[in-house]
């Protein structure tokens, strides 16, 4: 009698790339506000963007998308994860589109790309750098690169939650999302995170990401970036909806923000 085939899980079988995709970046949106930010702040359209810590490039795609005029250089130091992004996600792009965006395997911090009008560094990726010289460097590689009217958009995220060794759950199309902050040094705001997958079938994808960073605050990322050269360094906190009392997706400069366990912010820092 012939063996009978075990029946994968579901977690065996899914794609961590893919799933992080769906579950953590929302591109749309967020080109959306770079390019409302860019037309509030200046009188010209924006031409080349630079992700930094690029990764799949999914963002960068979205740039090239939007315009015939929209160029896209992605920057990111694992060769594999944009082996990934080119097989994944360039090959969605058209003939035109294509052309118009490149992909670089390297450090940030010596990436030599010509000057760009927009540099992003998102999902709080520049949390590697954790000592103030090592992030003060790096946000001085990214003046270098701007162009002489170039914007710098980030995003960073806080609460009281934040140092906080606590495990965060959220339902999506076909699994689950984990958000896992694992430990917290509050002696250096060193801290360890992973995001991890559950499935319908009760399977588990553990440590698909994991990551050594610092909480960065606020007040800490924005003398820096003043330091580094920038003319300003505003704070885009989100709006609260009526009804629900829950964010409303609407991002704006602020100088006071809300006392809430957690929330996500952006960072803008004109050349």
């Amino acid at each position: 009698m012939a063996l009978m085939r075990k029946k994968k899980k579901m977690a065996d079988l899914a794609d961590p790339h893919d799933l992080y995709q769906r579950s953590v970046q929302d591109t749309e949106a967020e080109i959306d506000f770079v390019l409302e930010t860019w037309n509030a702040l200046r009188d010209r359209p924006a031409g080349v963007l630079r992700e930094d810590f690029c990764g799949t490039a999914n963002t960068a795609c979205e740039w090239v998308r939007r315009s015939e005029d929209h160029y896209a250089i992605g920057v990111d130091i694992d060769g594999d994860v944009l082996d990934w992004g080119v097989r994944h996600n360039l090959t969605t792009l058209d003939a035109d589109e294509s052309e118009r965006i490149d992909l670089l395997q390297g450090d940030v911090l010596e990436a030599d790309c010509g000057a760009a009008d927009i540099v992003l560094a998102m999902n709080f990726s520049y949390w590697l750098f954790r000592s103030r010289p090592e992030l003060l460097a790096y946000f001085r590689s990214v003046f270098d690169g701007l162009s002489e009217d170039g914007i710098f958009v980030l995003d960073a995220y806080g609460g009281y939650d934040a140092p906080r060794e606590i495990e965060e759950s959220r339902e999506c199309d076909g699994f689950t999302y984990i958000w896992d902050q694992a430990d917290f040094n509050p002696i250096d705001s060193g801290m360890t995170c992973h995001i991890h997958f559950e499935f319908p079938d009760g399977s588990r994808m553990d440590r698909a990401f994991s990551y050594q960073w610092r909480l960065w605050t606020l007040p800490e990322i924005r003398e820096l970036l003043l330091e580094a050269g920038f003319v300003s360094a505003e704070v885009y906190w989100e709006g609260t909806d009526e009804d629900s009392n829950e964010g409303n997706g609407i991002y704006e400069p602020s100088e006071v923000g809300d006392a809430d366990a957690g929330w996500i912010c952006y960072l803008v820092a004109q050349r």
